[in-house]
């Protein structure tokens, strides 16, 4: 037995890029290859190449998968329609979420769901738990695939030189089959990063070729490979939440204004799912007066936030607390991403600080996201 970490089909490719090599979630994972700032900036004005094979795949199949999946999760899944993909959650029987998931409808009896690393085996333990009584299969396919992802303006250029797939009648959230530089692949127009892009699930021999093919293909235009650094720092502009900071099993959709995600209109399994009791009850409290709000904050100063910091008032008193913080590429100054009390949660409002080791920040609060894509 060892609890050495899991290691991608990409591991050796990394090491030759000298990429800074992490532990996370299990998995030795590429952090950085060079200056983070300068894979950020690539992403959002040329393109990156990310691995993402530490996310897990679970497979749902058979006569009642849909009705599994909308009996298990929040989301209004039977609903997706074949080669579509939606963003949705996993929660626990009091409402707190236990993961964000995109589940892919790849056959009418076939989904595909992507959990986070850090929770991939608590997603399928709950989906094969919730899955008794329903004609349907639950399979773990974590080690079926690899997973890259090609993301910024110049990611439907470089793909288009390595397939004959139909990317311009893609839309967001949609995938289908195709091949890539030889490659037999998933190809689905989604991202993490906030700009247009692609995730091509792959078998893992296969890895190999297709980042070599995607990196020639996008060096004319400045393609790089990007780590997990730039990769939440890019997340984090966006106004994409990040399981463990901003979502948890304490808090529920509602409480992170990700409500519209729960779909309590469904009608399969007479409209019941885990957790729709208690995701009433919060629904609730979040019209009526929702105890804190999430929203974003851009620093006066230099000085950047990290997730724990108090949020605070003039005065001093503990308003909140920063879920995610980092120094901002795209703006040039600090942000961070916090839950504060809802009077304090307008955009504008004056008087709100962050506690930086005892030393009270300025900082404007903005609605999320940070940053957003010219269309």
């Amino acid at each position: 037995m060892t609890d050495a970490p899991r290691r991608t089909a990409l591991d050796a490719t990394h090491r030759a890029l000298g990429a800074t090599m992490t532990d996370f979630a299990g998995w030795d994972m590429p952090l950085r290859y060079g200056s983070e700032r300068d894979e950020h900036v690539a992403v959002r004005s040329r393109a990156g190449l990310f691995d993402l094979s530490h996310m897990g795949e679970i497979t749902v199949t058979g006569p009642q998968a849909a009705d599994l999946l909308d009996f298990a999760l929040v989301g209004n899944i039977g609903g997706v329609k074949t080669g579509r993909a939606r963003y949705t959650m996993i929660c626990n029987a009091e409402g707190g979420i236990l993961d964000d998931l995109i589940v892919y409808r790849l056959a009418d009896q076939e989904y595909m769901v992507v959990a986070n690393a850090s929770n991939a085996q608590v997603v399928l333990d709950a989906l094969t738990a919730r899955g008794g009584g329903f004609d349907a299969v639950v399979r773990d396919d974590r080690d079926a695939y690899a997973l890259l992802a090609v993301q910024g303006p110049e990611s439907p250029g470089i793909l288009k030189k390595l397939t004959d797939a139909d990317l311009d009648g893609l839309k967001y959230y949609a995938g289908l089959p195709g091949t890539v530089a030889g490659v037999e692949a998933l190809i689905a127009r989604t991202g993490y990063t906030g700009e247009d892009g692609f995730e091509l699930f792959v078998r893992p021999a296969d890895a190999v070729a297709l980042w070599e093919a995607l990196t020639e293909a996008g060096k004319d235009v400045g393609l790089v490979p990007c780590g997990l650094s730039c990769r939440d720092t890019l997340r984090l502009e966006a106004g994409m939440p990040l399981y463990g900071h901003e979502l948890t099993t304490a808090i529920t959709p509602f409480d992170a204004g990700l409500g519209r995600v729960v779909k309590f209109e469904k009608t399969t399994n007479n409209g019941d799912f885990v957790g729709r009791a208690a995701l009433e009850v919060a629904a609730e409290r979040a019209e009526a007066a929702p105890p804190r709000k999430l929203v974003g904050l851009i620093a006066q100063g230099r000085r950047v936030p990290r997730a724990g910091y108090p949020v605070v008032s003039a005065d001093g008193t503990v308003i909140g607390e920063v879920t995610s913080g980092a120094p901002s590429p795209t703006l040039g100054r600090p942000i961070a991403i916090a839950y504060v009390d809802a009077a304090y949660a307008t955009p504008g409002t004056e008087g709100v600080h962050v506690d930086i080791r005892g030393s009270h920040e300025p900082y404007e609060v903005i609605a999320l996201p940070f940053y957003k894509r010219q269309k």
